[in-house]
């Protein structure tokens, strides 16, 4: 018989994130998350999605042992401002017995019942910024920190109970081999002079804070034109810049700004983490900060987090000047590998940014929508 529990207490929140580790234990590609951060997005008191969301977390049980877990909420906002009348699901992790997972869903079902939306869809955040998708391809394949890893059953799970594909992303990554420095290299130097550009850059991640306000409102013009993109507000703006700054080294930051010091372009890279979080196993503490604290130091590996264009200047060449910036440091600090999150497969002129480097596409993932 299986028991579906909602999450009511602490000791039961650990075990939500905790069961991921179980499931995973084994498996050489799932990068572990830091438990105390987890925990962190979980509390209402720190986390200021829950300003705009209602969240539901659930454990399911059979024999009195742990067997799936799930995520339910309603991003308010997206339903106000989209019209989007939706019920996420998201931090899914089963066992492979599709009445385990069935019974999982029925709560998103529930949710959306009790405040009249009419489909579900998952696995995804409060937000945009959070992990997003199922793997459908790239099962042998090394996660990211900002990705969640899945079993190949947990898509078949969703097919068979009668979901539908609703968004497709890919993942892909290059080498520095593949980059040819000239051509941007020339057309940087061009296009610096014709629209009057320049690029800020930091030694000190404090340095960065000052601007990060005005990536946010970029970040909302660059991509609202992509469906259910639903725009960060000022709190979580401010939530994210404590998140996730501190991991990013300055020099990997780099904002593109005109003649009147207006950022029309941004991209943000992190070393990569995830063979140091394998290592840390979920905790900082004794040793686990010091694998971060090296990777941030030398990883030859890098990750792009974040990338952004102002809409006026799609089509002319900005791209160039970002990698002519990059390049510059990615030699310096002798990356060899860049890897690319998930990204939407209608967004093209995302794909356009890479297409000289010879990307190879390694996973693919897509959410899944079920009617109700």
């Amino acid at each position: 018989m299986i028991t579906i529990k909602e999450v009511s207490s602490k000791k039961e929140l650990k075990e939500f994130v905790l069961f991921s580790f179980e499931i995973f234990k084994d498996n050489p590609y799932w990068i572990p998350p830091i438990i105390q951060d987890e925990l962190e997005s979980f509390d209402a008191a720190k986390n200021p999605a829950f300003k705009s969301a209602e969240a539901h977390f659930y454990l399911a049980y059979k024999d009195n042992k742990i067997v799936g877990k799930i995520a339910t909420m309603i991003n308010w906002d997206e339903v106000k401002l989209l019209g989007k009348k939706k019920v996420r699901f998201g931090w899914f992790d089963v066992i492979d017995d599709i009445e385990v997972t069935k019974a999982l869903l029925e709560k998103a079902v529930e949710l959306g019942h009790k405040h009249q939306m009419d489909h579900i869809e998952g696995p995804m955040g409060f937000s945009n910024l959070d992990k997003v998708g199922v793997l459908t391809e790239g099962f042998n394949e090394q996660g990211t920190m900002i990705s969640w890893y899945s079993m190949p059953y947990y898509k078949e799970h969703f097919e068979k109970l009668g979901m539908v594909p609703e968004k497709e992303f890919y993942e892909s990554w290059f080498t520095m081999d593949a980059i040819n420095p000239a051509p941007f290299q020339r057309a940087s130097k061009m296009i610096r002079e014709r629209y009057g550009l320049r690029t800020l850059e930091f030694k000190k991640n404090s340095d960065v804070m000052p601007y990060v306000d005005q990536m946010f409102e970029l970040f909302n013009e660059a991509y609202t034109g992509l469906q259910s993109f639903v725009p960060i507000n000022k709190e979580m703006q401010d939530y994210f810049k404590k998140k996730y700054i501190s991991f990013i080294n300055p020099e990997y930051i780099k904002f593109v700004v005109d003649g009147n010091d207006k950022i029309i372009a941004f991209t943000i890279v992190m070393p990569s983490y995830e063979t140091a979080l394998q290592k840390a196993k979920g905790k900082l503490f004794p040793f686990g900060f010091l694998h971060l604290l090296h990777a941030k130091k030398k990883s030859r590996e890098v990750v792009f987090y974040l990338i952004g264009v102002h809409p006026e200047y799609h089509n002319k060449g900005i791209t160039a000047v970002i990698f002519d910036d990059f390049y510059k440091v990615f030699q310096e600090k002798k990356i060899k590998k860049f890897i690319r999150t998930p990204e939407l497969e209608e967004n093209h002129a995302m794909h356009n940014l890479w297409k000289n480097f010879d990307p190879k596409i390694h996973k693919r993932r897509r959410t899944y929508r079920k009617d109700i």
